[in-house]
């Protein structure tokens, strides 16, 4: 990272940037190019196959640039403010659904003593206390480790626009934070919002935490809003098999609770998560779909410049009934992730993972559950292989 110190930047209407000197603040340049090639053995849904491809969206760390700042106010009191894009680098554009800055943009306050209080398009709970506790979390966040589909949102599929957010400052290894969502929307202050919880507590090796959120209608008409169809092209989270039967549920809920324990060079993980979608409406008897993942990670640092990590998952999707009496959504997903990671500076290193994963039983739609790692898409058959050679740089 780059710092500059005693400079405020504005950027005008016109394109130009001005510095104005100021004593008291800092401006922070970041940024993070992961490029890597990948193979995929089966994709593009029904009519699809095997696929050869560039990639710089699905790494340890999705490519992206940012600006973040503070200025001291006094008294222990700070105006803070980040703005990141994620960026693809085989084409220039931006990430997120063509949005400018679709990691993360906001601005607030940061006291010492009491926490921060933030506003703009941020990341949820689910992100800041679940994630740690994932085989992704473990090992850097690569769509390899992470859980089919993403349903619980712990690879930070989905970020969360109108949020309000608090996070706490450390209580003796105690940390917690809250977010809500604004809907925005006229005649009904609850259309489109909604709110995350969550916290973690550390202390020596060990590691856990838990993690809440409710959306009410995730699901919006208007590119750009809502919860699953929160990027600007408006495209829907739901849009695998695994999940795109229950695009009626006017509900939306996922829990997380895990822990890791470190031994020497060794990091062990576990979590576990329940994902909901409820009210799915006429269409069905049942009237909420619900989906239990569960997974296992070892870390190990075989020296201070390479890294392995495995991990094992496995999803199962319950069981639910149609208005016609059919059932459907009895899905069941198993996930093995192997990665090595080596430094070649502090900054750039490569790594090779590949992931395995097999699906059976019954799709949302009603037809055989195929593979989906990630939310890379559905594969062409019940089974697929992903294996990524990338090279990454931070800056």
């Amino acid at each position: 990272m780059k710092k500059i110190t005693g400079l405020m930047l504005g950027c005008a209407t016109a394109g130009v940037f001005t510095q104005i000197a100021h004593a008291e603040s800092q401006v922070t340049l970041y940024g993070i190019l992961d490029e890597g090639l990948m193979y995929q053995s089966s994709a593009g849904g029904k009519t699809g196959g095997k696929k050869f491809f560039l990639d710089s969206t699905s790494g340890i760390s999705g490519s992206r640039w940012g600006m973040t700042g503070s200025e001291d106010l006094g008294g222990g009191l700070n105006a803070i403010f980040t703005l990141e894009g994620g960026i693809n680098l085989n084409n220039g554009t931006a990430a997120q659904g063509g949005t400018m800055f679709g990691r993360q943009v906001f601005v607030g306050v940061n006291d010492q003593k009491r926490g921060s209080l933030t506003f703009g398009r941020q990341y949820d709970m689910m992100f800041y206390f679940g994630q740690p506790l994932t085989s992704a979390g473990v090992q850097g966040g690569s769509a390899l480790f992470l859980h089919p589909g993403d349903l619980d949102n712990t690879g930070n599929t989905i970020r969360v626009n109108n949020a309000i957010r608090y996070m706490s400052p450390n209580y003796s290894g105690l940390t917690f934070g809250g977010e809500y969502s604004v809907g925005g929307v006229a005649g009904n202050v609850t259309a489109n919002s909604g709110y995350s919880l969550g916290f973690a507590y550390a202390h020596g090796p060990v590691l856990v935490g838990a993690a809440f959120e409710y959306f009410k209608n995730p699901t919006s008409a208007t590119a750009g809003s809502g919860f699953f169809t929160n990027n600007a092209n408006g495209a829907s989270a739901l849009s695998q098999t695994l999940n795109r039967g229950y695009a009626s549920a006017t509900a939306y809920q996922t829990a997380i609770v895990g822990g890791r324990y470190a031994i020497g060079p060794v990091t062990l993980s576990t979590s576990y998560s329940n994902t909901q979608y409820a009210n799915l409406g006429s269409s069905f008897h049942t009237r909420t779909a619900r989906f239990d993942n569960v997974d296992f990670a070892v870390k190990y640092m075989y020296a201070p410049t390479l890294a392995l990590s495995v991990a094992y998952d496995y999803l199962k999707g319950h069981e639910v009934t149609a208005a016609d009496g059919s059932t459907l959504g009895n899905q069941h997903y198993n996930q093995v992730s192997v990665m090595a990671d080596y430094l070649l500076s502090k900054r750039t290193d490569v790594y090779l993972g590949g992931t395995w994963q097999r699906a059976s039983g019954t799709s949302s739609t009603g037809e055989a559950a195929v593979a989906d790692i990630a939310n890379l898409g559905d594969s062409a058959n019940n089974h697929v292989f992903l294996l990524r050679a990338a090279l990454r740089h931070r800056f």
